[in-house]
C-alpha cells in the first residue's frame, strides 16, 4: 500500500470551478479573488481578506504596510518555515529568533526577554493549526507601549507593537471560540499546494485592525500596493474607456490570480462543512490508537481554549535522537507511507547560522525537532489506510534501536 503525505484535495466542484474560469476568458485578479476574499471574511470573521500570491508576500506586505525595514527587530519563532523570517529579513529587517514551548509554539516568556526598543512587530507561528496563545502576546505588547519606539506614521496609530499572526497553517482553528483571522491585528494565512485550502499558491492577508484605523481602506492600500501601487486592477482596466490610470505607491507585484483563487473559492465552503471535520475525526484517530504507546508525545489538538485546524499531526518519539528518528523514517518509507519533519529550526539553516544564531540556544525547539515525525492527514484518507500507517510507524518505532 503505497500513502503519500499530503496530496492537493481536488474534486468535482474544483476542476468544474477552474474550467468556468478558463471559460471566463478572465484568469487573473477579478471576480473571483473577490469571492474568495468574502468567503474568507464570512468563515473566519475577519473584518477584511486581501488575496495575494503566497503568504510570504503577505507577511512582508503587512510588514510595509507598518513601515519596517533597516534597523527595526521582528521576533519570530526559532521553530518555523524558513519563510516567516525570511519576509523579514525582504523588507530589511532583522530577525530576532526567540524559544518555543512544548506544544511548538513561540514562547511568550522568550518574546518578553527579546524586546527592544527597536521591535516593531512579533510573528508568532501557528504550529501544525495549534494557535498561540494570544491574549497573552496581546497583554504583553499593552504592557511594552512605554519603550515602543515609533517611526512610521501607522506605527504612531497603533501606538505598539503590531502582532502579526503567521496562520499559515491554522484556517479552521479556533482560540477563545473565535476563527483564527479575527484574533490579532493581522493574520497571514497560506494556499499553498499542501495546506488545508489550497489555490495551488496563494494566501490571504486578514486585517483586524483596531480604531482608529478603517480596515477597509487600510485593504485599499494593501490591494493597490500588491499590484505595483497601480490604482486599477487589470479587471477594472479592462473595461471600456477605463484603461487611464496612476501608480501611486513603490508597489510590489504580489496579487492572487482568479484562476487560482477559483480553486479556493471551491474549497471553502466544503472545507468548513465537511473536511475540517473529517481532519479532525483522524487527528483523533492517531489520538487514539498513539496514547496507548509510551514512546508517544501527543501534539496539541482541543483543549478550553484551543482546537486545532489539524493541518499536521506532528508525533514526536519520546527520547528519541536526531539520528534515531531518521532512522525510524527510513524504515517507514521502506514501506511506502510518506512522512516528513516540521521543521528544521532556523538555527540550523546555513543562513542563520550566518546571522549568528547558535541551536544550544534554542533547547527546546531543537528538542521538539529531534524526535518530530508528521504523519499524512488528510479527507482521502480510508481507515484501511490509517490503519496500515499507524502500524507501520508501531513497527518501525518499536524495531528500531
Amino acid at each position: 500500500m503505497k500513502i503519500p503525505f499530503s496530496p492537493p484535495f481536488i474534486n468535482h466542484a474544483v476542476i468544474q470551478g477552474v474550467t468556468e474560469t478558463l471559460q471566463s476568458g478572465w484568469i487573473t485578479t477579478g471576480p473571483k479573488v473577490k469571492k474568495l476574499e468574502e468567503l474568507i471574511c464570512f468563515y473566519t470573521k475577519s473584518p477584511n481578506a486581501l488575496g495575494v500570491n503566497s503568504a510570504t508576500s503577505g507577511l512582508m506586505l503587512a510588514l510595509k504596510w507598518y513601515g519596517i525595514g533597516e534597523g527595526d527587530e521582528v521576533i519570530v519563532p526559532s521553530y518555523t518555515y524558513a519563510a516567516t523570517a525570511l519576509a523579514v529579513v525582504h523588507v530589511g529587517a532583522t530577525p530576532i529568533l526567540v524559544d518555543v514551548e512544548d506544544d511548538f509554539n513561540i514562547s511568550v516568556k522568550a518574546i518578553r526577554n527579546a524586546i527592544t526598543e527597536d521591535t516593531k512587530a512579533i510573528i508568532p507561528v501557528d504550529i501544525a493549526g495549534w494557535p498561540c496563545d494570544y491574549d497573552a502576546i496581546n497583554n504583553l505588547v499593552d504592557n511594552t507601549r512605554d519603550i515602543f519606539h515609533p517611526t512610521h506614521e501607522n506605527q504612531k496609530k497603533l501606538g505598539r507593537i503590531l502582532i502579526i499572526s503567521d496562520a499559515a497553517h491554522a484556517i479552521g482553528a479556533q482560540y477563545k471560540n473565535k476563527f483564527i483571522g479575527a484574533t490579532t491585528d493581522i493574520t497571514v494565512f497560506s494556499f499553498h499546494a499542501v495546506k488545508n485550502i489550497t489555490t495551488a499558491e496563494g494566501g490571504a492577508v486578514c486585517l483586524n485592525l483596531p480604531q482608529p484605523f478603517d480596515n477597509q481602506e487600510e485593504y485599499n492600500f494593501l490591494r493597490c500596493f500588491s499590484l505595483n501601487g497601480q490604482t486599477k486592477d487589470a479587471f477594472t482596466k479592462s473595461k471600456a474607456g477605463g484603461w487611464r490610470y496612476d501608480i501611486i505607491y513603490p508597489g510590489l507585484k504580489m496579487n492572487l490570480p482568479d484562476l487560482l483563487a477559483a480553486v479556493g473559492v471551491a474549497q471553502l465552503p466544503e472545507y468548513f462543512d465537511t473536511i475540517l471535520n473529517k481532519r479532525k475525526e483522524i487527528f483523533q484517530f492517531y489520538q487514539d490508537y498513539f496514547s496507548s504507546k509510551e514512546w508517544a508525545i501527543l501534539p496539541p489538538f482541543r483543549d478550553d481554549e484551543k482546537i486545532s485546524s489539524c493541518h499536521l499531526y506532528a508525533l514526536r518519539i519520546n527520547g528519541a535522537s536526531e539520528y534515531r528518528r531518521d532512522a525510524i523514517i527510513d524504515k517507514i518509507a521502506q514501506n511506502d507511507v510518506a512522512v516528513n519533519v516540521h521543521f528544521q529550526p532556523l538555527p540550523l539553516l546555513s543562513l542563520f547560522k550566518s546571522y549568528g544564531y547558535e541551536i544550544k540556544d534554542f533547547p527546546v525547539a531543537y528538542n521538539n525537532y529531534k524526535s518530530e515525525i508528521s504523519l499524512p492527514i488528510y479527507p482521502q484518507l480510508n481507515k484501511e489506510q490509517l490503519h496500515y500507517i499507524v502500524n507501520t510507524i508501531t513497527n518501525a518505532v518499536e524495531t528500531t534501536l
